[in-house]
């Protein structure tokens, strides 16, 4: 009998093969790190840095006599026992609580109608209801604040026209409504085209096979279109609800107009500029700011939580 010598298909590994996989491991660290780096830079310095600087800056205080001294978390006491502060944080929090649910509720319903195709000047309709989120927001904010204006805006011209008293908008228990309604006339455009954009990756065999099962277009509507969409939702709400809580630019513009509504503390953010600015207290400036975020990160990722949640 002669001796079978097994047929081997396989190529030898190379000597050093271990060593080569290494390098080449490496190699690709590096070039990730060359499309990575930029990116991380810039987010230490305008991210990262400015917290780290807003902390150091909590820890001390600067005083008329004896300069700038550290404190420790005496700022941080402060700021939980400042009245001001939570009225301005209580403020935004109604804000939220009522501006934000609808004003998404409007951008859906206009998503909504767009996705049926049973509207006309489609594309015009689309174009009309986002080019407000085009203007900045300090034109739309001084459009609306003459508009506003009951001497020489044009609540004033119908008073005017017409005889009558219609309410001031810009009076100390409307004003917050008048900022709502600014913000949601900017805004509704913006998360139109993220429900919409949404919408349109929906697979229109859902729609056909609930068509087939005999459901109408509303329990389309209400079982197929807003669950699919439901994570471009969560992403809206977050960004509102961030957003609220970092109004600025709104009160800020309209003090001028109606200085005995909009005070120095009206919202967190407003509060902590004119701190800084006007008070020169920076360091307690930076402690509110702080504190601040961390409410509006804890929000923000309750809301996710809660959006995300699976349903039993």
């Amino acid at each position: 009998m002669t001796a079978v010598t097994p047929i081997t298909t396989g190529r030898r590994p190379p000597a050093g093969g271990s060593r080569g996989r290494r390098v080449r491991r490496g190699r690709r660290g590096q070039v990730g790190w060359v499309f990575v780096g930029p990116f991380m830079a810039v987010f230490a310095l305008v991210f990262l840095a400015p917290i780290i600087y807003s902390l150091y800056l909590s820890f001390f205080r600067d005083q008329l006599v004896g300069g700038t001294s550290f404190v420790g978390l005496d700022n941080f006491q402060r700021a939980f026992e400042d009245e001001q502060f939570w009225a301005a944080v209580g403020r935004v929090a109604l804000f939220l609580v009522v501006q934000v649910p609808v004003m998404l509720g409007l951008a859906l319903l206009v998503a909504l109608a767009l996705d049926s195709g049973r509207i006309y000047g489609k594309s015009f309709f689309r174009i009309a209801v986002f080019l407000p989120y085009a203007v900045p927001a300090v034109v739309a904010t001084l459009m609306w604040g003459f508009i506003y204006g009951t001497r020489f805006g044009l609540v004033g011209n119908f008073n005017d026209a017409f005889g009558v008293s219609l309410p001031d908008p810009l009076s100390p228990s409307l004003v917050l409504a008048s900022i709502g309604n600014i913000v949601t006339w900017e805004f509704i455009g913006y998360n139109m085209l993220i429900f919409y954009s949404a919408l349109r990756v929906v697979p229109k065999s859902l729609y056909e096979a609930a068509e087939i099962d005999g459901a109408g277009q509303w329990r389309i509507i209400t079982a197929v279109k807003i669950p699919a969409i439901r994570g471009a939702l969560v992403i809206a709400t977050i960004f509102s609800v961030i957003g609220s809580f970092q109004l600025f630019n709104e009160p800020s513009i309209l003090q001028k107009l109606a200085p005995n509504a909009i005070t120095t503390y009206f919202t967190p953010n407003f509060y902590t500029y004119t701190l800084s600015f006007s008070g020169r207290q920076q360091n307690y400036a930076a402690t509110v700011s702080l504190v601040m975020g961390v409410v509006t990160m804890i929000i923000a990722y309750a809301v996710q939580l809660r959006g995300m949640r699976k349903e039993a």
